[in-house]
């Protein structure tokens, strides 16, 4: 008999009628890939790309059955490359984890060394998860805006997608960095929540759009984080103010978008693309480091809802369904 360690894992199936289902497997350590870090992961957390991976969708993973989990916070079981020690704590975001190589939805990883990040001293591997992949990108966008110049005497920057974990978690950010924040989400009857993350003002998401087909629009905001794409993108960067900049990281609400390149060459607003998964890893180190000092958030736990790796499958569902409020972090280990 095999004395091999077992674990616990979301997995997806493909059924042969095409469908995709998902269920909690009991996994071995040789089931996952040849890499010289293993992991005990103790949390993870859910996001946008994760439902995607769980729903068949071939662009984000080729190949099934698979774990997904873009996220991971863990101890290390061994390393071979010798970069960590054994029971280090260490943090995984990105690179091709949860998408074709086993991810943080699984009790252990297996990876490459150089995808880890050791966890920092004043953050808790739940609060690191409580950020995650969302807490970062919106991170990144705040650094990215304060890159072109940004400061809170210019205006009110606007945040669409609000109560997703981008959305969200830009606009605590943003708040305690000092900056009025205009919330649009189409999610009204939660405005109550994004006042108390700080958005000074909140709007429907549709009313970006209310300027139809013109080229330029007034200007209504100093700067935006946009986390849905199509035309919300279009007409945020049509209501920029001059000068100002729109960071992209999202697109629930499209991939394509048309517009002319009056708000360009006219007010010199800039689009800023934001990339979470292959910034190289000293940049994620730094990110991190403003995360847990200048952007670390007060009472972290209200920014996110705790779960266990069982109800993993019914949370990821409130992705496709656009039931996400706030964060989810995953409590693996269990």
């Amino acid at each position: 008999m095999s004395n091999e360690k077992t674990f616990k894992a979301l997995v997806v199936e493909e059924t042969n009628d095409g469908e995709f289902k998902k269920s909690i497997h009991e996994r071995k350590v040789s089931d996952l890939p040849e890499n010289d870090l293993l992991i005990e992961v103790h949390y993870s957390s859910l996001n946008f790309k994760d439902a995607m991976s769980a729903t068949g969708n071939k662009r984000i993973t080729r190949n099934y059955p698979h774990t997904p989990g873009i996220d991971a916070a863990g101890v290390v079981v061994s390393d071979k490359s010798g970069t960590f020690s054994a029971g280090q704590e260490v943090l995984v975001f990105g690179y091709d984890l949860g998408m074709d190589t086993a991810g943080g939805l699984g009790q252990i990883i297996s990876i490459p060394a150089d995808w880890a990040i050791e966890c920092p001293k004043s953050l808790t591997l739940k609060e690191a998860m409580i950020y995650g992949t969302g807490g970062l990108t919106a991170a990144l966008s705040v650094q990215k805006l304060e890159k072109m110049g940004a400061k809170p005497s210019d205006g009110p920057v606007a945040v669409t997608g609000a109560t997703g974990g981008v959305g969200s978690i830009s606009i605590a950010i943003l708040s305690q960095l000092g900056y009025e924040v205009i919330a649009f989400s189409g999610k009204p009857e939660q405005s109550d929540y994004l006042k108390d993350l700080g958005a000074s003002e909140v709007s429907h998401r549709d009313t970006i759009n209310e300027i139809g087909s013109k080229p330029i629009g007034r200007e209504l905001w100093a700067n935006a984080i946009d986390t849905l794409g199509g035309d919300y993108l279009a007409n945020l960067l049509k209501q920029t103010k001059a000068g100002g900049a729109v960071t992209s990281c999202g697109l629930a609400g499209g991939a394509e978008f048309s517009m002319t390149v009056m708000p360009f060459i006219t007010r010199a607003v800039s689009l800023l693309g934001v990339d979470s998964v292959l910034i190289p890893l000293e940049d994620k180190k730094a990110i991190w480091q403003r995360v847990s000092t200048d952007m670390k958030l007060p009472d972290l736990e209200g920014y996110a809802e705790e779960i266990t790796l069982e109800q993993t499958p019914e949370y990821l569902d409130r992705f496709i369904s656009s039931k996400v409020v706030g964060r989810y972090v995953v409590n693996v280990k269990g």
